[in-house]
């Protein structure tokens, strides 16, 4: 068996989008590495600073079309230019088991479980859930910081008996959390299909997929959410701002992310019309926005 292995040579903040990016297209694996013998000191607490010139690397199975790979990766990107790839074959290593092995199961703000279905199950103790999802096609199982700050989030909000969305929805990762922790219905979109192939297989493997619908945004039906979670990218979330807003009751709840820090503010300011948030969390430069759809607005 072959792989495809994709190389990128970068700056730091291209390098933090293309490592979300090629999870989103089923990378198996993802790495980040130093591409100029350029030493990070002693960081800031809580920050994970990147190389000025960062090698980015992607793995995915040897039947993938890098051409299709690499034309998805550019339109993901966009606005700002694909880097120059390095595209070359590799022969079988191990590479499944390893990347196995890199994956274990992971408990998010104490109540979810996130279990690859090569693990044993964990031994749960009261009050908490878990959901089987293996790397793959989409987004993989909350290694990625936006993923892991969404779980946590959802984790501790009392979504019990709540009408719930999750806009972007990859993998269902976020959506299959929301109906493991209590909600009675949520809605996943996203304008690509085999993501929503991909959430419906996960749902029903979860035995959710009663409670999991699957959309397209144009068709989404109307609706008053308690809950909305978005994991995409900070210009689209802009662009979405009222849409997202008229989809929650007011006073409901909301997180958004794959937003990186410098972008923050653009965000807040295009959601403050409808919705107070505020930057609940950081980390490896990419942040959480959460808060609450206001009571009055458009």
């Amino acid at each position: 068996m072959t792989w495809l292995q994709l190389r990128f040579i970068c700056d730091a903040p291209t390098a933090a989008q293309l490592d979300k990016h090629l999870s989103d297209c089923g990378a198996l694996a993802v790495s980040l590495d130093d591409a100029q013998d350029q030493p990070v000191y002693e960081p800031q607490k809580g920050t994970t600073p990147l190389w000025s010139n960062t090698r980015v690397t992607g793995l995915f199975p040897g039947a993938r079309q890098p051409v299709e790979l690499l034309a998805e990766l550019e339109r993901r990107l966009a606005p700002a230019r694909l880097p120059v790839p390095a595209v070359s074959t590799l022969e079988d290593q191990e590479w499944l088991r390893l990347h196995q092995d890199a994956f274990e199961p992971v408990c998010f703000g104490g109540r979810l479980w996130v279990v690859p279905s090569w693990s044993p199950p964990p031994r749960l103790e009261a009050g908490q859930v878990s959901l089987g999802l293996d790397p793959g096609l989409a987004f993989g199982t909350g290694s990625h910081p936006t993923t892991a700050m969404c779980l946590a989030w959802l984790a501790a909000q009392k979504i019990n008996d709540k009408q719930a969305v999750d806009y972007g929805c990859g993998s269902g990762i976020l959506a299959m959390a929301a109906a493991k922790l209590g909600a009675r219905q949520v809605w996943a979109v996203d304008n690509d299909s085999q993501a929503l192939q991909a959430t419906r297989r996960n749902a029903d493997a979860n035995a959710i997929g009663n409670l999991v619908a699957v959309h397209t945004p144009e068709d989404l039906p109307p609706l008053t959410a308690d809950l909305l979670v978005s994991n995409i990218l900070a210009n689209t979330l802009s662009n979405l701002a009222q849409t997202l807003s008229r989809l929650l009751a007011p006073g409901a709840r909301l997180a958004l992310t794959g937003i990186l820090e410098e972008q923050s503010p653009a965000v807040l300011a295009s959601f403050a019309p409808w919705c107070a948030l505020d930057t609940v969390e950081q980390r490896e430069g990419w942040v959480l926005l959460a808060g609450t759809r206001a009571d009055h607005g458009a």
